[in-house]
């Protein structure tokens, strides 16, 4: 799985600059941080909603957009993906109790 969101995340970073008349990502991306943002929002909001009254199908979708826009949100603000999974690396085995309580002391 990893695979597969970095490979997205390479394509998102090369497709940044392109053409926003031929290219979603630079279209998001001509819009800055917040056009992005929203729209990961609203992503957000469908997955909650398709988690609530649709089916496996429709939350696996909802879930796809959700992750795309993340994605592409932290590629705008320069946070590389590896950077993300290697900080799941680092929180692997424990418990989510522990580690936000490390992040208050």
């Amino acid at each position: 799985m990893t695979d597969t969101l970095t490979n997205l995340s390479a394509t998102i970073a090369a497709r940044r600059d392109g053409d926003p008349a031929t290219s979603y990502v630079a279209r998001l991306n001509a819009g800055g941080p917040p056009l992005i943002a929203r729209k990961l929002g609203e992503e957000a909001v469908e997955t909650i909603v398709a988690a609530l009254t649709g089916d496996a199908k429709d939350l696996t979708g909802e879930a796809a957009d959700l992750l795309f826009h993340l994605l592409v949100l932290l590629d705008a603000k320069g946070v590389k993906f590896a950077d993300v999974t290697a900080e799941l690396e680092r929180r692997e085995g424990v418990s989510g109790i522990t580690e936000k309580a490390a992040r208050k002391a």
